[in-house]
């Protein structure tokens, strides 16, 4: 099944989207928005299932041709985003680029940070950025949604709870950061609102590519038209979801509706791009002791999307452009 929200007030109306995400039809005698959805998903998920049966079957007269420009984030906003860094070969990358041994503990006790989710934007929504100078990048990721997860919840026990994925643009000023983490409290100006695809599917919509703790499918990266990446999402994936989930609710319950990320994908194979300008930033300053790709200008345009077997766009593409805001 696939999910989406059209634009409208703070939290969208809901519609089920077809497969092939052509056609939608709005929901409002089920659920009215997707966390309501999320909330009652043991009767609401079936529910909308049956329009999706209806709907791609061609029996839903009451659907509508979509456009993703109409369409918010599958959340516009959340209760909780929580975003991880599940690829640790990126993270070492990061380190060994300004000369950091890495602590051995990063190989077994995931980094994650607590984002804003007060307002993500949605799949064809432009990047606002006041200066070219914040040093403005794409993180192209993977997200799922959870339902309630328990405190304690254990990684054995965390798949159950991801109800629905979605492809996530976690959009970063690299220039804000360094100063941000040297007062030793995090990120907050370096990290502005992040951006969504424009459906979020249930796990079923992946076939044999989901494996119940991650997505074994290349996330795919155009950069000012051209292609910058495709890394396989499941490759050198060192944290899964459950795993993920698991970190995040060991001392705190998740409410039903929490976000949470992979961190940008990466892989070792590095014929296969990147999912970020930073890490090839970080490769340049490897090689040659500087950088020499620019981070992203007023007019840039990015382009993430994953493609089934047969070459089908599971989630629609984020595609965004840097606006000055």
């Amino acid at each position: 099944m696939k999910l989406a929200s059209l634009k409208s007030g703070r939290d969208g109306r809901l519609c089920v989207v077809s497969k092939d995400l052509s056609r939608a039809v709005e929901v409002p005698h089920i659920a009215p928005t997707l966390q309501q959805a999320i909330e009652n998903h043991d009767t609401m998920f079936e529910e909308l299932g049956m329009v999706y049966d209806r709907l791609n079957a061609g029996h839903a007269p009451e659907g509508f041709d979509l456009d993703p420009i109409d369409l918010a984030a599958p959340l516009p906003r959340a209760y909780q985003w929580a975003d991880g860094s599940a690829y640790v070969n990126h993270v070492e990358l990061v380190r060994k680029a300004r000369g950091a041994e890495m602590p051995e503990s990063f190989w077994t006790d995931p980094l994650m940070y607590q984002g804003g989710s007060d307002g993500f934007i949605g799949p064809r929504d432009d990047i606002r950025a006041g200066d070219e100078a914040w040093g403005i990048d794409f993180e192209s990721e993977i997200a799922i949604i959870t339902d309630d997860v328990a405190m304690g919840t254990d990684v054995e026990g965390a798949s159950s709870h991801i109800k629905l994925l979605m492809l996530v643009n976690d959009v970063s000023l690299r220039n804000l950061i360094p100063g941000e983490l040297a007062k030793g409290f995090g990120f907050f100006h370096g990290k502005p609102a992040s951006a969504f695809s424009p459906v979020a599917v249930t796990p079923d919509e992946l076939g044999d590519a989901w494996d119940g703790t991650k997505v074994n499918l290349p996330l795919i990266t155009d950069y000012n038209g051209k292609r910058f990446g495709s890394p396989d999402a499941g490759t050198d994936m060192t944290f899964n979801f459950c795993d993920l989930i698991a970190h995040a609710a060991k001392s705190r319950d998740l409410g039903a509706g929490t976000v949470i990320g992979s961190g940008t994908v990466s892989n070792l194979d590095r014929s296969r791009g990147s999912s970020c300008l930073a890490e090839i930033r970080m490769l340049e300053t490897i090689d040659t002791g500087n950088p020499q790709t620019p981070f992203m200008a007023f007019g840039d345009q990015v382009r993430i999307e994953m493609l089934d077997g047969e070459g089908e766009s599971i989630f629609g593409a984020i595609d965004q452009k840097v606006v000055k805001g």
